[in-house]
């Protein structure tokens, strides 16, 4: 019997040096790509999504380092701040932290995330901004802009953005325009529409700004209209078909997210829907899938393009320059339709969205050999090809493995809307279709027929590697063919 739990304790210790060989394997290929800096402001406390948000950026907090956590004000929530909340769930994760940190390494101590948690004025938009009007947030952003670090500092607006405005206005007044120039450079913003009059403001006063939205108000209907709502706004502000919705069902998140430990307890039920904040930074995570320097590339936050948009009824004012906004893509739903619009670009990723936060909810309270892991997507040749019209090109990811030695499921597919190849749609309705689509080496054939002048472009194909643990987590690569003639 001693001889049998002697074995059995290695087998598990094997394992376990295996899952981390694996994990370190992704951990290295992902720091090739920086982790992104992050500032979050939000509204928390105005309804319960921000505070469900937070878990989940919290369970992903290896995935970036984090410079800010500040409670502001909104359109919804006009004279109050509520740091005490993101207090409460900050310290619901450190008691989770060190198991989190077993699974995948790099997760911030809860000392250090204390430490940034801070405030903003009680106050609405633009009255928060000017003369006397620093806040201990304005100022720590400030902080963090400055600091000695060539990477964007990422702002992710779950509320009102007038804590950003007022670190703005105030390095406006105090410094040079090029040292105005650099510290706008560095940041970039992902805001969730216009919950206050300074996005409008922002976006006018610093027209060299990073900015991605759907902008407008809810009074105006602007949440309907918003690409973020397609995170799980099908039956509320999107009202949308083709996405499963059973996977962002209250009861869907009682047995995967809420049951699971001391943070799982944090996360509310929701009211109007769940988690339209989230979109803010799920393409900051490092999946293989997104590329924050691109928005037009789409990933599990969204997919956005750069232009000046039309003025709209829910409009504060008219924009004055190109942002980073809405974009559509087609895709087939779960109710076997074609839907195509701004929602699809973030729901055609639920499913797997979804059950990579269960896995990491997980993480949180069980240990390593009874978890599952996402599998490592490797491709067998470099991400960015060549071809000509009617060459054949090979994809092959033979060498993709999964850390806890389940078996994978792969699947290549065209993304059109994110490439600028002029291709029109053939009667298949596929316009470039890969052969042994779901086998780890496949090939597709540049078409030289039904293709727009000059028959250039880029090409988008997708690797999804799903493996068979459970739940099933997805990784992805993405190559990108350059159409030459």
């Amino acid at each position: 019997m001693k001889i049998r739990l002697s074995q059995l304790s290695v087998a598990i210790f094997l394992r376990k040096l295996a899952i981390l060989s694996i994990v370190c394997l992704a951990v290295t290929s992902a720091s090739a790509i920086e982790k992104p800096r992050v500032f979050v402001l939000t509204d928390i406390e105005n309804e319960p999504d921000d505070a469900m948000s937070m878990v989940r950026f919290l369970v992903y907090a290896n995935q970036y380092d984090v410079e800010g956590l500040a409670a502001t004000t909104s359109i919804h929530q006009r004279n109050k701040v509520a740091p005490e909340r993101i207090r409460e769930i900050v310290e619901a994760y450190g008691k989770v932290r060190d198991n989190l940190e077993k699974h995948e390494p790099g997760f911030p101590s809860l000392e250090n995330l204390r430490s940034l948690i801070t405030e903003g004025l009680p106050a609405y938009g633009l009255l928060a901004v000017g003369e006397g009007k620093d806040s201990p947030a304005s100022e720590l952003l400030i902080k963090a802009v400055d600091k000695n670090d060539v990477r964007p500092l990422w702002v992710p607006v779950w509320g009102g953005p007038n804590v950003l405005a007022q670190a703005l206005w105030k390095v406006r007044k105090s410094r040079s325009p090029e040292a105005l120039q650099k510290f706008v450079a560095t940041l970039r913003v992902y805001a969730i529409s216009d919950q206050d009059d300074t996005g409008p403001w922002l976006r006018k006063e610093f027209p060299q700004l990073f900015y991605i939205v759907s902008p407008g108000f809810s009074a105006g209907g602007a949440y309907h209209a918003a690409t973020w709502s397609g995170i799980s706004g099908d039956n509320f502000h999107g009202r949308f078909a083709g996405a499963d919705f059973s996977a962002v069902t209250n009861e869907w998140l009682d047995k995967n997210i809420r049951k699971k430990g001391a943070l799982g307890a944090q996360y509310p039920r929701w009211e109007y829907l769940m988690e339209g904040d989230t979109p803010s930074f799920l393409n900051l995570i490092s999946n293989g899938l997104s590329d924050p320097d691109h928005p037009e590339w789409g990933g599990w936050g969204g997919r956005y393009e750069l232009y000046t948009p039309r003025m709209q009824k829910w409009y504060l004012s008219p924009e004055t320059r190109p942002i980073w906004t809405d974009a559509i893509d087609e895709i087939f739903g779960a109710d076997s339709r074609w839907h195509s619009g701004n929602h699809e670009t973030i729901w055609r990723w639920r499913e797997a969205y979804q059950l990579d936060f269960a896995a990491r909810m997980d993480w949180t309270i069980l240990p390593v050999e009874k978890a599952n892991h996402p599998p490592v997507a490797k491709l067998d040749h470099a991400s960015q090809l060549t071809a000509k019209p009617g060459e054949r090109v090979s994809l092959s990811a033979k060498n993709s493995v999964d850390p806890d030695g389940n078996a994978l499921s792969f699947k290549w597919f065209y993304y059109y809307e994110a490439g600028t190849f002029p291709v029109s749609s053939a009667t298949s309705g596929q316009p470039i279709e890969i052969r042994n689509f779901d086998q780890p080496e496949a090939w597709f054939e540049v078409p030289a027929n039904r293709v727009m002048a000059p028959g250039t472009g880029k090409i988008h194909i997708i690797l999804a590697v799903t493996d068979h643990g459970s739940p099933r987590l997805t990784r992805y690569q993405r190559v990108i063919v350059t159409v030459e003639k």
